[in-house]
């Protein structure tokens, strides 16, 4: 959702990717290395072909160098989104996905493609995962409480992205139903 500079009180795309780039994932080393120390951990060591986690910042940064393979998780494949969008778009709630799936998916989309499977289909299902996502968060908006506010399995980018709106509502929302003062009897003296 592109926000004027006025709303974007929260955190931008790319530092939510920042952040998602620390998730493990699973490589296929294509080069020996030794064990790494860094500041989150120590990695390796890499033997090809046999199958190491890391941090997903370190992975791409192989991956671009031509160093390994990286293994989608289990949630990146068709048959699952295509499942997880017939549930976001028959069920009133939202499905269950990883916290920061839509991160995830794009780094390895942006850097990954040939290690996935149907990179294009995957795009247009997270695509249109992501419009019946938003479009719910939208409607439970509209149906805001100044006492709750339930929306369930929403990951890192929708709370992201509805935040502003959901803070200045809420502010609003309590002025409104704030019961006024009690007005103290005019003494006639």
């Amino acid at each position: 959702m592109a926000l004027p500079p006025s709303l974007r009180t929260s955190v931008t795309p790319p530092e939510l990717e920042l952040v998602a780039s620390e998730q493990l994932v699973e490589i296929i080393p294509l080069v020996s290395m030794e064990r790494t120390a860094f500041i989150s951990g120590a990695y390796g060591p890499l033997r090809p072909p046999t199958k190491c986690k890391m941090p997903l910042w370190m992975a791409s940064n192989l991956k671009l160098k031509k160093k390994c393979h990286i293994v989608p998780p289990t949630w990146l494949n068709v048959d699952f989104l295509q499942d997880r969008l017939t549930q976001e778009t028959t069920l009133p709630s939202f499905s269950e996905m990883p916290f920061r799936f839509a991160e995830i998916a794009k780094i390895l989309l942006d850097v990954a493609p040939d290690d996935l499977q149907n990179p294009e289909k995957l795009r247009t299902l997270l695509k249109d995962i992501r419009e019946a996502r938003q479009a719910k968060s939208r409607e439970g908006l509209s149906k805001l409480d100044p006492n709750e506010l339930i929306l369930q399995n929403l990951c890192a980018m929708e709370i992201n992205e509805i935040r502003p709106f959901f803070v200045r509502g809420m502010a609003v929302l309590t002025q409104l139903t704030r019961e006024p003062p009690p007005v103290e009897p005019m003494d006639e003296t």
